[in-house]
Formats: C-alpha cells, sequence, structure tokens
C-alpha cells in the first residue's frame, strides 16, 4: 500500500519563492520574439562559458552573419572563429568546442539541424544533446526551454545552483547535473515552460545581486524567508 504524503516541502517553498521574486522583481518573460531557433541556441550556449549573456548572443549573431550557414562556420578556420569570438572569455577554447561540436552534429545528421529533437520526449532529446562535444545539463536544458522548442526544462548556471544550494532546496555538494534531477520533480505541476523559464531568471537575479559566490546580502534579499542560509544569518 502507498501512502499519499502529500506535497514535497521544496514545492511550496518554490511557489512562495517565485512570488516573493515576481513582487520585488517583476514579471521576466522572455518574449516570443527572443526564443531563437534551437541551433542557435546550442551555439550561444557553447561559446557563452564565464560570459555575459548579451556578449555571447553577440557574437552567435556574428559568426551566423559572417558564414550565412551553420555548415560553414564547422568548416572555418579555428583561427578565424578564435578571432570572432575575441570577446568572449576563451576564445580559443570556445572556437574549439564550437567546431568540433558543429562537426560532430553534421557528422551524425549530415548537416547542423535539430529538428529530430522535436520528435523525441525532453529527457531523451536532452540525453542526445549530451553527448555533443561540449554539451553538459545546462546548455540542454537551454536549448529545450529557451529556444523555440520551449520544453519543460530548468536552466541551472552557477547563480541559480548557488542560490538554490544556500537556500537549502539542494545538497550543498551537487553539481548542476544532480541540481536539476533534484529540482525538476518538485517544480510546480501547474507550471508551464514559460513559468520555468521565468523562475530561472529571477533566480539568477538574486545570485547576481543578493547571493554572490563571497558576499551575501540575506537582509536586503526578497527570499530571505525562504533560505535555510538567510534564516541562520541574522
Amino acid at each position: 500500500m502507498q501512502f499519499d504524503l502529500g506535497p514535497d516541502p521544496r514545492t511550496e517553498t518554490l511557489e512562495r519563492t517565485h512570488e516573493r521574486l515576481i513582487a520585488h522583481f517583476g514579471r521576466v518573460r522572455r518574449p516570443i520574439e527572443k526564443r531563437r531557433d534551437p541551433v542557435w541556441t546550442l551555439v550561444q550556449g557553447v561559446i557563452g562559458a564565464r560570459t555575459k549573456t548579451a556578449v555571447s548572443n553577440e557574437n552567435a549573431d556574428r559568426i551566423l552573419a559572417r558564414y550565412g550557414t551553420w555548415e560553414k562556420a564547422a568548416g572555418a578556420p579555428l583561427e578565424a572563429l578564435t578571432e570572432m569570438l575575441q570577446t568572449a572569455t576563451f576564445p580559443k577554447l570556445m572556437a574549439e568546442r564550437l567546431k568540433v561540436c558543429l562537426t560532430e552534429i553534421i557528422a551524425q545528421r549530415g548537416s547542423v539541424m535539430l529538428h529530430h529533437l522535436d520528435n523525441l520526449p525532453t529527457q531523451d532529446a536532452m540525453a542526445w544533446l549530451e553527448t555533443l562535444p561540449g554539451v553538459a545539463r545546462k546548455i540542454a536544458a537551454g536549448v529545450m526551454n529557451a529556444s523555440t522548442f520551449n520544453r519543460k526544462a530548468l536552466v541551472i548556471d552557477t547563480h541559480h545552483r548557488r542560490v538554490m544550494q544556500r537556500m537549502g532546496l539542494v545538497h550543498e555538494k551537487a553539481d548542476t547535473a544532480r541540481a536539476y534531477d533534484a529540482l525538476m520533480p518538485v517544480l510546480p505541476k501547474a507550471w508551464t515552460p514559460e513559468d520555468v523559464d521565468e523562475h530561472h531568471l529571477l533566480i539568477k537575479r538574486i545570485g547576481q545581486n543578493f547571493c554572490r559566490p563571497k558576499h551575501i546580502n540575506c537582509t536586503a534579499c526578497p527570499v530571505r524567508a525562504e533560505c535555510q542560509t538567510g534564516l541562520q544569518n541574522k
């Protein structure tokens, strides 16, 4: 016999946290026109390690404008891609990752396309993406959630993971994949893919403004009442 233990308390915490953040920051909804093609979203993720989102967006647009297709970008000399990624944090490394990632997609699919993922369950689609060079859980979730796929997949960057750990919602030593596996089952069932995206963007703001790696401003944090660390730092 199975007993109904009721809702997971983490779900209720996430719901209250979301409400508090909306009250503090306002709604943060990604406009339809900002949902880019899945391949563009993949490229933006692959070249974006430790680089500001706006810079990675510009770099992805610049590469596509220069070469016209991702297949031609894959065939470009590494030196040329590196030069185009000078505003990235690690230009040569990002160029290498992009080239091998695009080349692998061509080897498997014949061209740089991800349309086949639209026919797969989200978990299977992400598993395929994570077989690509340079693609881990964060990028895979971003392709599924932030692109035109618009799937219910939680993007967890370093800011998000740090906040969730300090709130006590995931284990303090959890990596991104473990944090994803812990949080996805307890997300409010009523949340749409857009809600999941907004949750990520709002939590990211907490990590950028109040819950920094070395400096924590619990006193001013709008979700202090929901946070184990915040309640301890009185």
